[in-house]
């Protein structure tokens, strides 16, 4: 059976809905249509990245002392990983998944959002009360952390649990780690 004796056709019993009778392409020599319409390469993370990353956090916040809890997203804000340290709070788990869904969708690390004098979610800059449109999801404090490669937003890293120089030390642990990865596996 043909692909297309299973669209139903049109009333007219002429062509099938929604399909579009159109001139043929036409190839002209020397077009290329990656100029017009450029295909741009898009890096994605997965849980074999997270899980050094996580791995290289836990380390560092262990060397520190803290329990904290850690979570890696990817681009979309999506939980690939998350690691609660025994003791760690329990509200820790939502505020880690807050922390990177706030770094991965703003595309910057969260405690920039308040960070004087002109952190945009201070009192009187333009984006004060922003955490208050995403309720429990947007976090405006330190701990949430971009995952840049190859000048793309690839994810975040979120870190709950410690003061703020602590989350810090954990978060840029765990992007070393995924630093290290990157390099030691360039795509093919």
């Amino acid at each position: 059976m043909s692909p297309l004796q299973a669209v139903p056709s049109s009333l007219d019993g002429g062509t099938p809905a929604g399909v579009r009778l159109e001139e043929p392409a036409v190839v002209r020599p020397g077009y290329r249509p990656e100029e017009e319409y450029p295909v741009h390469q898009v890096f994605r993370i997965t849980l074999d990245d997270a899980l050094p990353m996580l791995q290289a956090a836990r380390a560092k916040a262990e060397e520190l002392g803290v329990k904290q809890t850690i979570c890696v997203c990817d681009d979309g804000g999506n939980v690939l990983g998350l690691h609660r340290l025994p003791g760690a709070r329990l509200t820790g788990v939502e505020i880690s998944i807050a922390k990177a869904f706030t770094a991965a969708g703003h595309e910057r690390a969260t405690h920039l959002f308040n960070e004087p004098p002109n952190g945009p979610a201070l009192p009187g800059n333009e984006a004060f009360g922003i955490s208050h449109m995403l309720p429990g999801k947007f976090a405006i404090f330190v701990g949430g952390f971009p995952i840049v490669h190859e000048g793309q937003i690839v994810g975040a890293v979120g870190v709950s649990g410690g003061n703020g120089e602590q989350d810090k030390a954990v978060g840029a642990a765990a992007l070393q780690a995924f630093a290290e990865l990157a390099a030691a596996n360039p795509p093919a």
